[in-house]
């Protein structure tokens, strides 16, 4: 077509030479022109014509080329199986429109086997070619399986999930019969301390019994404890008399008591305790591990407990003569380098040097008792005794806000244990054993 256009070009030039050189005169010339102007009427028509007949031949080949080019490749897996599902729904499963079609139904149960072992798998991978031995033969183009979304359960988000487990904030208040008590569960996933009390043992007012417990290694030991260490004491008080050595055996039995049983269990983990006893006028204090008894009176603290760690020297000695070690880690002294307390109940993996003997102490009762001041280490490692009596002497009438106040200092100076607190009005029993 190029070619063409050219060739009239130059066609048209030498014309137009030949005509000026042919001419005569000045009007010769100007018919020559008039001519010339025809022929370029007529070259522009038959230019758009060339022009025309090109676009109609592109326009030819175009079709052409599709009507002879080869069919699509067959459908994917995942697309086969849609539409087949879909078509199914439609036309029945019974219902078949030709032999083709026969063949591949037959072919559905294994290529769906295929596909499923994909899904539940929940692998990302290529699914393998399936042939099959009838005439007509499927091959699944590789592609990566199919990737299954979850649906949105708002329920299960992150965000409501973090909110579950993290109760760092969790605080309890209790006001009971002559006694208040704060705990407030620390950085651990779950709140392991405990506390239990029984009043009016034996149907007497002048007998009651506290405990807090700090559980370790889960709350198994901590429920265990709270709920039968002191039934378990009062069931050994009734085969005692009153004296003084009597009291000490039914308390010793209790513990021992109570660890037995639980070891039972096969459960793991261990608690560390420490407990009341109001009987007649007189304080019988028991505990194991390092939760502590302070009693205020006239506003001095003196600690009726026995802490069972292993910066004790005789403690140290007690489990490295039975066979045991201690290290020290961080600082911390350990017993075969895992529990920090040397006397506990449960603990079975360690129970031939973690004992359950418990440090017992009496105390005759007087007008000069004030209160007790029952707790986990959560507030003893942060706040020192005497501290602590004056937070009470301080919000006397009001022993609630003063375990409060004590929790709240504890978590100022960094504590990140549980904590548990517990006040005891012992004037109130002062009064009921002189009454």
């Amino acid at each position: 077509m190029n070619q063409s256009f050219t060739n009239l070009f130059l066609l048209l030039f030498c014309m137009i030479q030949k005509a000026i050189t042919s001419s005569t005169n000045f009007g010769i010339f100007i018919n020559k022109m008039i001519d010339i102007q025809d022929f370029l009427l007529g070259f522009y028509i038959i230019s758009f014509f060339l022009y025309f007949l090109q676009g109609l031949k592109k326009t030819t080949l175009c079709i052409a080329t599709s009507l002879t080019s080869p069919p699509p490749p067959p459908p994917s897996s995942s697309w086969f199986f849609f539409e087949h599902a879909k078509n199914s729904k439609n036309r029945g499963l019974g219902s078949t429109d030709n032999q083709e079609d026969d063949s591949v139904t037959n072919n559905i149960p294994q290529l769906q086997e295929e596909n499923m072992f994909c899904e539940v798998e929940g692998k990302v991978g290529d699914v393998k070619a399936v042939t099959t031995t009838s005439s007509s033969t499927i091959r699944l183009k590789k592609r990566p399986g199919k990737l299954i979304v979850p649906e949105h359960y708002p329920s299960l988000e992150f965000g409501d999930v973090d909110k579950k487990i993290d109760r760092s904030e969790e605080f309890e208040v209790v006001e009971g019969r002559d006694y208040y008590l704060a705990s407030k569960k620390g950085k651990r996933e779950v709140m392991e301390d405990r506390y239990g009390v029984l009043l009016n043992i034996l149907g007497d007012r002048k007998q009651a019994f506290f405990a807090v417990i700090d559980g370790h290694g889960g709350q198994a030991a901590a429920d265990y404890v709270a709920e039968n260490l002191g039934k378990n004491i009062v069931k050994a008080l009734e085969f005692v008399g009153d004296e003084e050595d009597q009291l000490e055996v039914a308390i010793h039995h209790g513990y021992l008591d109570t660890d037995k049983e639980f070891l039972s269990q096969g459960v793991n983990g261990g608690a560390c305790a420490a407990s009341v006893l109001f009987r007649d006028g007189n304080l019988h204090v028991a505990n194991v591990g390092d939760c502590k008894v302070v009693l205020s009176r006239n506003g001095v603290a003196h600690v009726l407990t026995t802490d069972h760690r292993l910066s004790r020297e005789d403690e140290r000695f007690r489990i490295e003569s039975s066979g045991g070690y201690v290290h020290c880690i961080n600082g911390v002294w350990r017993v075969n380098g895992s529990l920090a307390v040397s006397r506990a109940i449960g603990d079975l993996h360690l129970k031939q040097w973690v004992i359950s003997e418990p440090h017992i102490n009496n105390f005759p009762l007087s007008s000069d008792c004030d209160f007790l001041i029952m707790a986990s280490d959560g507030l003893w490692d942060k706040v020192n005794d005497q501290e602590a009596v004056d937070v009470v002497l301080k919000n006397k009438k009001n022993s609630q806000e003063s375990c409060r106040k004590l929790v709240d200092m504890s978590l100022g100076r960094g504590n990140r244990d549980d904590i548990t607190i517990m006040v005891i009005d012992v004037q109130q029993f002062v009064a009921s054993a002189t009454g």
